[in-house]
């Protein structure tokens, strides 16, 4: 787009082409086309220097081997113990005092007696990682999968932990989601469903709530779109039979000119901006969110890989394949939550733990497995993972078999799978007991940076100008990418 100051502005000319013209559904869309090029033209800047901000694609600056991804964020703090990191020591000194310093949440309730997992690991795989027997389809993916067994918060709350992963500094809030900086960095792929979609629990909002979606101080174009829990998952997505058609062509148009020539005497007003973009792609959505969300056009084999015709794995199954079927249509990043904290095994471990493993467990192998069979595997990274883990010690909670693990941020699990991350390996490893990730330590930070040089971005690269200052997702912590895991 030229620059020539002779030439009418995009303003002028979407003025005239409004005062002159009866827009119908044709001229709406043109007016949005006219938008996105512009939009489109601007982005030849700097994202530092950048004066609009939208969510057209745009060239990662580097080479990438990832364009979306799928988090599957565990809140709680999986017990790494006794799902993905086996300690024969912890198992062998069962029921003896711990002879190391051990930091509690719940001082009240705590105890230093070791606890082994009473859960038998096995090795699996040609990689022969070793997986609890609570995780039988996870042991499948396992030739798929990076498990990394050395990750460290520094910190045992779990607030102060998810703001960590999520927005790059233990427990402050503001901070725009790692998601957020990646919209901001390189748009979206489709411009008819949202560019980053959150699919919440039907039994309520994970803790730490709308936190967890958040774009902080970046303009509410990049914060999460959260998808209803249940049928219908978009309210109101079709007009009411009596205006849909023209009457409905007539009304959007309408209602776009209004907008747009308020948002021109507001135009430092993101708010705005992202209510405008909201009306412009609920229109697109009609059709496209219909198709997406629709997985009766998935095959019985397909229903059946993700636990469809099971209870217990019904409803997350279809939130996972709901999440395939999304960033299959270009959407950049799919979030999955659940309700409260599940993960969080305080008390009653040995029946809570195998709740909740039933519950996550098929589904998540089986994306991971459908991804890779569709060949979208090497493209969409996934993540499995919660914010912190627990602790080798016992957390009482009356009779033995009412006991508990406690909050532990200085050593635990996650793992990736896809878009550049080498598969069928282990990356660092915590000590003896399970406590305290000793060797290739990688923090929430560590873990940003990796996930960005995989979308093609450098962490330090990518600067958001906020009340003056130059601000970047690590916030200027360490953040250093993980090269072992790099395919």
């Amino acid at each position: 787009m030229s620059n020539n100051s002779s030439q009418p502005s995009f303003a002028e000319n979407r003025r005239q082409f409004l005062r002159h013209n009866s827009l119908g559904i044709g001229g709406l869309a043109l007016a949005w086309m006219l938008n996105q090029n512009e939009a489109t033209a601007k982005t030849k800047l700097l994202p530092k220097n950048r004066q609009s901000f939208d969510l057209a694609p745009k060239t990662p600056p580097k080479p990438a081997t990832a364009k979306a991804m799928i988090s599957l964020f565990q809140h709680g703090g999986p017990s790494h113990m006794d799902l993905t990191d086996p300690k024969p020591e912890l198992t062998k000194f069962n029921g003896t005092e711990y002879q190391g310093e051990v930091g509690y949440s719940f001082v009240n309730e705590a105890s230093k007696t070791l606890m082994g997992s009473p859960w038998k690991f096995q090795k699996h795989g040609q990689c022969g990682t070793e997986i609890s027997e609570l995780l039988p389809h996870t042991s499948t993916i396992v030739d798929d999968i990076c498990l990394i067994r050395s990750m460290h918060t520094g910190a045992n709350g779990h607030e102060v932990s998810i703001r960590y992963f999520h927005g790059g500094i233990p427990g402050v809030l503001g901070r725009p989601h790692m998601a957020s900086w990646l919209l901001y960095a390189l748009g979206c792929e489709t411009q008819n469903l949202p560019a980053y979609m959150v699919l919440t629990d039907p039994g309520g909002p994970p803790v730490d709530s709308t936190n967890n979606w958040s774009s902080g101080f970046m303009p509410a174009l990049y914060q999460g779109t959260v998808l209803r829990p249940k049928e219908p998952r978009i309210l109101n997505l079709n007009a009411p039979a009596h205006l849909q058609g023209i009457p409905q062509q007539q009304n959007l148009a309408f209602l776009n000119s209004i907008n747009q020539r308020h948002a021109e005497q507001f135009s430092n007003n993101s708010e705005l901006q992202a209510r405008i973009a909201s009306y412009e792609l609920a229109a697109k959505m009609q059709i496209a969110a219909t198709d997406a969300l629709d997985i009766n056009q998935e095959s019985k084999y397909t229903h059946e890989m993700y636990g469809l015709d099971r209870d217990e794995t019904r409803e997350y199954g279809t939130r996972c394949l709901i999440a395939r079927r999304l960033v299959e249509r270009g959407v950049r990043f799919v979030q999955l939550f659940l309700n409260g904290q599940p993960w969080d095994n305080h008390s009653n471990i040995g029946t809570g733990l195998p709740s909740i493993c039933k519950k996550t467990d098929q589904p998540s192998a089986a994306l991971v497995k459908d991804l890779k069979q569709r060949g979208m595997l090497d493209e969409v990274i996934v993540h499995w993972g919660g914010e912190i883990g627990r602790l080798p010690v016992t957390q009482n909670q009356g009779a033995p078999e009412k006991h508990g693990r406690d909050h532990n941020g200085q050593g635990f699990s996650i793992w990736l799978a896809g878009g550049g991350i080498r598969p069928g390996m282990i990356h660092g490893a915590t000590d003896e007991f399970g406590h305290k990730a000793v060797d290739n330590i990688v923090t929430p930070n560590d873990y940003q940076a990796t996930l960005m040089h995989l979308f093609g971005i450098d962490i330090n690269d990518l600067i958001f100008l906020h009340n003056g200052q130059e601000q970047v997702l690590s916030a200027g912590r360490s953040a250093n990418v993980v090269e072992p895991i790099l395919a």
